[in-house]
Parts: C-alpha cells; sequence; structure tokens
C-alpha cells in the first residue's frame, strides 16, 4: 500500500475535523482535557524523597561523611566530663488548718501537690543553694574553678555559677525521689559537689522553716500584745461606766446572758414580787372564810362547844320517847322532861348564834390584815419595776461594753494558744527531705560518647545532606520524573527513554532488545491507545528546546511503529536546522510545498522496512510562511491517506511558531522532554503556546531518563543461547539461581 501510494501523486483533499478526531486522554481520575497554565504540585512524598536522595546521593554520602568525621575530631577533642549522682526523698509537709477530722482532706492535697515538687526542684538548682555550696566546699579557693583571681567576692560568684551550671535535677516518675546530679572533669570534686548540694538543701531548708515559725512567733507577740491592751481597756471602759451608772451585777452572766435580775434592785423586785404573790393568796384564803362565816355555814369551832350541850338533848331525847311508851305526853314527869329538852335546845341556839359572831368577826380581822398587806406588797413592786425599766436603758450601753470585754478576752485567750502551740511544733517535724543514695566517687568519664557522637553525626549529615539535595532539587526546577510530567505539565506520561550507550542512539535501534529499542517500542505501543482508532494518523514531534532527543525520538517512534506493522512516513518538518541528511537535492518538504510536485517525488526509501522520509529540502528564507499554505495541509492529508502513520519531526517550540503552526494541521502533538534540564517553567510556557494554538497534546516522553533514580530500581533484556534473561538491580543472584537451576534440568 506505502509502494503504490508514494509511486503516484495524487491530491487529496484536507478534511478540516481529521485532527480533532481524537478520543480524550485518559487522565487520573477519569477523563478530561487538561487546564494550560498549571505548574502542578511541590508537595513532599516519599517517591520524590527517594528519587532525590537517589539523584543526590553522592551529595548525601560526602555529608554524612563529613558529619562523622566531625564527630570523630569532637570527640578527641572534647575533655573527658565525670558525672556523680545523689539521690534525695522530697518529704511533704502535713499542714493541719483545724484540729479535726476536716483537716485530713486538707493533708492529703498537701502531700498530693505538683507545686510541692516543682518547687524543691526549682530550690536544688537555685542560684542562692549554689552559692552555699561554693561557701560551704571553700570552692573560691580553687584555681581550676576560679582561676587566678584575688577578689574572695567575685570568686564565690564564679564558684557558684560553676556549681549551678553543672548542677541537674531530674524527678523520678511516679514518686517523690529526685535525682541529683553533677558533671565535673574531676570525679572527685563532682561526687564532693554533689553531696555538697544534698547537704546545703537539708540545712537550708531546716533554716527557713525555722526562720518561718520563728516569723509566726513574731508576729503572733505583736497581735497578742495589741489584743492584751484593747482587752484591758474594754474592761476599763466596762467597770468606769458600771460605777457611774451604778449598776451592780448579782451574776456572772456575759453580755449574752445578762438580765435584769443580775442587779440588786431586779434581785429586790424578784423577792417582794414573791411575797406579793404570797400576801395575795393569803388575803384570797382569809375572805372566803370570812364570805362562809357570812353565810351562816357551821364552823368546826361551834360544833366543839355545843357538844355536850348537844350530848344532853340526844340523851333527854332518849328517855323521852322511851318513857312515851308508858306514858302519855301530858303526863307531869313528861311535861318536865320535855321542858328540859326545849330549855337545852334554847341554849344550843344561843351557843351556836354567840359563837358565830365571834368568828365572823375575827375572819375580818384577817382578811383586812392581809389585804392591807397586798396592797403595800403591790405599791413597792410597782416602784421597784419602775427602778428595774430605768436600769434596763442604762444596761444596753452595759451589755456592749460587755460583750467588747468577751470578745477581746476570747481572741487573746486563741492567740495565746497558737503562740503556744507554734513555740512547741516550731522546732521538730520531719525533715522536708532526705538522703536516699550519696553520689560516689565515678569509676568513668560518661562524656564524650564515641558511638552516641558518631550516631548524631550520621543522623546530621544525613537530614543536612537531604536538606542540601531537596535545596538544589527545588531550586533545579526542571522535569525529572514522570510524577513531574503528570503534576507539573498536566500530560500523560507515554515512557522513558534511558541514555543510549552507543555514540548515535539511532544505531542501538537497530538491536530490538536494546534498552533504547524497547522504550521507544513501549512508547508506540502506548500511543495505540491515545485515540479511538488507535496510534493518531498524524503525530508532531516537537520540543521545548534543541538538544533534547526530539529528532531521535521521531525516528524511533517511526521504527517502532514499523515493529508493530505500519507503514510510516517520516517528515523532516524542521526546515531551519534539519536532522536528516539525505544528500539528495531538489527533493524534500521545502521543494514540494514551493512547487507542484507530487508526494512521491519527494519521498525516499530507507532501509527500514516499511519506513519511509521526506527530508527537509533546501533551507527557505520563511519557512512559517510555508507551513501555515494550504500546500502543506493538502500534503499531510494526501500522506495520511497514503501511509498508515505519518510522523513530523518538528522544531523547538519557544521563540519559533513552527511548531504552533504544524500543531493545527496534525492529529496529535507529542513533547519530548529531557529528564533532568528541561525548566519547569520553559515547559510549562512552551505547552500554553501550543494549547493556545489549538494543538492536541496526547502526552510527553523523557529522553535520558534514569528510571533507577525515581523507582529505586532498572530492568533489562538480555539474550544468552536463545534465551531471555531479567535482570534487575537487587534480585540478581536469585534470577541467576533460578536460570541455574533451569539450566541443570
Amino acid at each position: 500500500m506505502a509502494s503504490s501510494g508514494a509511486a503516484g501523486s495524487t491530491n487529496l483533499t484536507v478534511n478540516p475535523d481529521q485532527r480533532r478526531d481524537v478520543a480524550p486522554i485518559p487522565l487520573e481520575g477519569g477523563y478530561g482535557s487538561y487546564e494550560t497554565g498549571r505548574t502542578g504540585n511541590r508537595d513532599l512524598s516519599l517517591s520524590l524523597l527517594w528519587r532525590v536522595a537517589y539523584e543526590w546521593r553522592w551529595l548525601i554520602l560526602a555529608t554524612i561523611g563529613v558529619a562523622l568525621a566531625g564527630a570523630v575530631l569532637i570527640t578527641l577533642l572534647t575533655p573527658l566530663k565525670y558525672r556523680s549522682t545523689a539521690s534525695l526523698e522530697l518529704n511533704p509537709p502535713q499542714v493541719a488548718i483545724l484540729n479535726d477530722e476536716s483537716s485530713k482532706g486538707e493533708r492529703q492535697n498537701a502531700a498530693s501537690d505538683a507545686n510541692f515538687t516543682g518547687t524543691q526542684l526549682n530550690l536544688l538548682n537555685s542560684r542562692a543553694l549554689a552559692l552555699r555550696v561554693a561557701q560551704d566546699l571553700n570552692l573560691a579557693s580553687d584555681p581550676a574553678i576560679v582561676g587566678e583571681g584575688t577578689d574572695r567576692n567575685a570568686n564565690t560568684e564564679t564558684a557558684a555559677g560553676f556549681v549551678q551550671s553543672g548542677t541537674k535535677v531530674r524527678l523520678q516518675p511516679q514518686s517523690l525521689i529526685v535525682n541529683v546530679s553533677f558533671v565535673a572533669r574531676d570525679p572527685g570534686l563532682a561526687a564532693r559537689v554533689v553531696n555538697g548540694i544534698a547537704d546545703a538543701y537539708i540545712a537550708t531548708s531546716i533554716e527557713r522553716r525555722y526562720q518561718s515559725s520563728s516569723y509566726a512567733r513574731d508576729f503572733l507577740q505583736r497581735q497578742i500584745a495589741n489584743t492584751r491592751r484593747d482587752l484591758e481597756k474594754s474592761e476599763r471602759q466596762l467597770t468606769a461606766y458600771a460605777q457611774q451608772q451604778r449598776l451592780i451585777s448579782t451574776g456572772a452572766g456575759t453580755a449574752d446572758t445578762a438580765s435584769d435580775t443580775n442587779s440588786l434592785t431586779g434581785n429586790s423586785l424578784v423577792a417582794l414580787n414573791n411575797a406579793l404573790a404570797t400576801t395575795q393568796a393569803r388575803r384570797i384564803a382569809a375572805e372566803q372564810r370570812y364570805r362562809e362565816a357570812m353565810i351562816g355555814g357551821s364552823t368546826t369551832e361551834i360544833s366543839a362547844n355545843a357538844a355536850p350541850l348537844r350530848a344532853q338533848i340526844a340523851a333527854l331525847d332518849a328517855e323521852y320517847q322511851q318513857k312515851l311508851r308508858t306514858f302519855r305526853p301530858d303526863y307531869p314527869d313528861m311535861v318536865a322532861l320535855r321542858a328540859r329538852i326545849d330549855a337545852l335546845r334554847a341554849s344550843v341556839q344561843s351557843e351556836t348564834r354567840s359563837a358565830k359572831a365571834d368568828r365572823a368577826g375575827s375572819l375580818r380581822q384577817d382578811y383586812l390584815a392581809a389585804q392591807a398587806e397586798e396592797n403595800r406588797l403591790r405599791a413597792q413592786v410597782a416602784s421597784l419595776s419602775n427602778s428595774v425599766l430605768d436600769q434596763r436603758g442604762k444596761r444596753i450601753r452595759y451589755n456592749i461594753l460587755q460583750r467588747d470585754v468577751d470578745t477581746n478576752r476570747t481572741l487573746y485567750d486563741a492567740l495565746l494558744q497558737r503562740y503556744k502551740e507554734i513555740g512547741v511544733a516550731g522546732g521538730i517535724g520531719t525533715a522536708i527531705a532526705s538522703v536516699v543514695d550519696r553520689g560516689q566517687v565515678p569509676g568513668g568519664a560518661f562524656s564524650p560518647n564515641l558511638y552516641l557522637n558518631l550516631l548524631i553525626g550520621a543522623l546530621l549529615g544525613l537530614i543536612v545532606g537531604m536538606l542540601a539535595a531537596l535545596a538544589l532539587e527545588f531550586i533545579n526546577d526542571t522535569i525529572k520524573s514522570p510524577e513531574d510530567v503528570r503534576n507539573k505539565l498536566n500530560l500523560a506520561f507515554l515512557g522513558g527513554i534511558p541514555d543510549a550507550k552507543a555514540a548515535k542512539p539511532v544505531d542501538e535501534l537497530k538491536d530490538p532488545l536494546s534498552p533504547v529499542a524497547e522504550a521507544y517500542l513501549s512508547t508506540a505501543t502506548a500511543m495505540q491507545f491515545v485515540t479511538e482508532g488507535g496510534a493518531p494518523k498524524t503525530l508532531l514531534v516537537t520540543s521545548t528546546r534543541p538538544a533534547e532527543g526530539k529528532s531521535t525520538s521521531a525516528w524511533a517512534l517511526a521504527h517502532s511503529f514499523t515493529r508493530l506493522g505500519k507503514t510510516v512516513l517520516m517528515i523532516d518538518a524542521d526546515m531551519r536546522r534539519p536532522a536528516f541528511v539525505t544528500g539528495r537535492e531538489n527533493i524534500g518538504l521545502s521543494h514540494i510545498l514551493t512547487n507542484t510536485g507530487s508526494l512521491s517525488e519527494h519521498v525516499l526509501r530507507t532501509d527500514v522496512e516499511n519506513l519511509w522520509i521526506m527530508p527537509s529540502g533546501t533551507i527557505p528564507p520563511s519557512p512559517p510562511e510555508l507551513l501555515a499554505s494550504a500546500r502543506f495541509a493538502s500534503l499531510l492529508a494526501d500522506a495520511a491517506a497514503t501511509f498508515d502513520i505519518v510522523v513530523v519531526d518538528g522544531p523547538p517550540i519557544l521563540g519559533l511558531a513552527d511548531s504552533p503552526l504544524l500543531s493545527t494541521v496534525v492529529q496529535a502533538t507529542l513533547m519530548v522532554v529531557e529528564s533532568g534540564r528541561t525548566r519547569t517553567r520553559a515547559a510549562t510556557e512552551a505547552q500554553n503556546r501550543m494549547r493556545t494554538a489549538g494543538a492536541h497534546m496526547i502526552g510527553a516522553i523523557l529522553t535520558r531518563y534514569q528510571a533507577q533514580a525515581a523507582y529505586g530500581y532498572g530492568y533489562g533484556y538480555g539474550q544468552k543461547q536463545d534465551q531471555y534473561r531479567y535482570v534487575a538491580d537487587d534480585n540478581n543472584k536469585k534470577r541467576r539461581i533460578m536460570l541455574a537451576v533451569q539450566d541443570e534440568e
């Protein structure tokens, strides 16, 4: 088909929508079009870190080596240091605010208060304690510490700074044990200072406690003296007022319990009131007896006086009744007996009347006397009541003064009792801390630690090396990996082309198993899926700048398409710096565009089967004018109808109008990017120019691409004894073992 197409020239009409009949390029997350002007993300990821580490591995290794050498040098130059540690147990004070059961919770709160431990840790590392240790141990006279100075005060301050700077305090977790360590160049000095710190701390805490109790005693003494003066003053005022108002209290009641009965007038009023009640009761009883006597009722005394007469009357009456049985009433003896009885009855009546009169007179006298006594006592009670009411008003002031006296006396007693308690408890109690383990003379130096310094040096070297590599990576903002193609250029990654081992990369294409040939074949295979109909019929291969492998990639892709069974025409459209030289004159793209020749007259067969080439021809004065002509569009349509695939090698994008013009008449455009050298900004700008012209960008390939730098592994195929073997970085030994087994079989 290609031979017949090349033999005769046919003028084909160009379908204006031919270059648009392309399936959308598969993007991450679905199908869609690319945005122009996006530069992608620069977020750190493991793949980026690994690629940067591999690419700059020698810089990182050199940084680690320098850091290790520095660690060794520092270890050798650092003087030996010795550390001695003492252990102290903190004893939080148990303070009872109230002497009852409610104070137990306060003791527990004081024991569990974290502020206490924090305070003690700060005291252990305080300047005052360091100064006391320096004075106790006479460190100011040690030339190794203070030098050759003669000022005692300055030397003491220097020694205190030496103690404070070398002291480290650490609280053991979940305990009240504090480890106090001191670092010095002399092991004996380290043990002596750390023990001096422990002793000085305990002594200082005891002195501080005594000073605090002494201050409390002084304060209480001043308060007691003031309260005593107030008590004496209030007592004097109370006594003076009582004398002035002539108030005499008979009880010992306080201002709250004092009443009217505590005074003499009150006592007299109570006594008179009791006497009045008794007299009133006696008067009532006399009046009752008098009224009964006046009514006429018999009394016991009257009955006693008339009793003999009544007995005689009863005897004579009995005799009269007895004789009445025998004699008649008019019998003289009976009449004489009746007369005697009547005479006796008259005597009884007379006696009774006389007794009543005497009894009534006596009761009346008793009644009147009782009533007079009652009236007298009532008058005295009324008089004393007025006096008591008058004293009650005067006692209001007296009660106020009495209450002041009681209050001052209570306060005075409480302060005096508290003063006695502080005086007894001021010198006793548990120490605020106790020594658990005293510091021992260390047997060896703890610093410098060679292994620790080497580890720190290696980590610092690795960190600095990685930071330097990342800085260089970000400064050198180029396209290096498939992620950069996708994220920075927003293009599909179609293939990575490794460096060619031969002087001419085209020569490696002759070996179908070479890495370069396999990479281009993989790219050509991937391009089979960029459109619905397979690979694009017309493909423009261009790059951002010169020398990125654009022409080599165009030839290699055309060669790879022939391996897939396609007939391919290679057009060298770079009429400024042609890459393909045929040695034929008057043949090429510039000639066919300026003359009326046919396609077959300017197409040459190559040594590759099914691959033809149209050279650029003579360099014209204005290539963009030729490429923008309708003649070029017609030529390209004729070539697409004759060959399966037409690959156009265009000039670079930046600074030239050729590639944007070419992109308007081809079906798809492929960008060639040199890995590690093409700047992101330049590639983005080139892509934006192509998209502005309406180019359909199907993706990009990376030339001089190192897969191992991007992914950490590489692969290739080799042939040995008509067999293929797979080669990988870390799996060579495993693969060889498998081959050996297969060979033995």
